[in-house]
């Protein structure tokens, strides 16, 4: 009877030191440069997109993110060459995204992370218009203010400071750098 006892108390300790030598994701600055694909827009836009990451637990972290992407729209009159008016929108998501790392499940070594994430937060929207458009300033069918986002990834480690991603998702798709404290 002790000796179960005993048994389970080895397993536990020898589950909890596995647990600390798991790698850590957190302390991670994320710059990514990619494109943008937005329904309304009927086009893809470049878009910058930056968060930093914190452990919150084995294999899952939280991290503030900010993007930026802006394009401009122009409304023609009869001839092609014949420029009616254009509007220009700037659109800043600002929110928070989860991710789960997979790398134990896949038994990914050392050099590769890869994951599954959602962003969720808002947008602060910028929209300016050409001097010559005296109609509605309204843009209908354009972005949300809520802003939302499905990913999946994977990150090639360079080195154990320095890392590149490569991060698809259902809104704005990424290519950038992670920088490892």
């Amino acid at each position: 009877m002790v000796n179960k006892y005993v048994f389970v108390l080895v397993m536990l300790i020898s589950a909890s030191l596995g647990l600390q030598a798991q790698e850590r994701y957190g302390k991670t600055a994320n710059l990514g440069v990619g494109l943008g694909y937005y329904g309304y827009l009927g086009r893809s836009v470049p878009a910058f997109h930056f968060n930093y990451e914190f452990d919150v637990a084995p294999s899952f972290t939280l991290a503030p993110f900010v993007g930026l992407h802006t394009y401009r729209h122009e409304y023609h009159k009869g001839n092609p060459h014949h420029l009616h008016y254009w509007y220009r929108q700037t659109v800043i998501p600002i929110g928070g995204k989860a991710t789960y790392y997979f790398d134990q499940i896949l038994e990914a070594g050392k050099d590769w992370d890869f994951y599954l994430a959602g962003s969720l937060g808002f947008a602060v929207i910028r929209t300016t218009w050409s001097s010559n458009y005296p109609g509605d300033r309204t843009i209908h069918g354009g972005p949300s203010n809520l802003y939302w986002d499905a990913h999946i990834g994977a990150e090639y480690h360079i080195n154990s400071k320095v890392g590149l991603f490569l991060d698809l998702s259902t809104g704005v798709s990424t290519f950038g750098i992670a920088i490892h404290n």
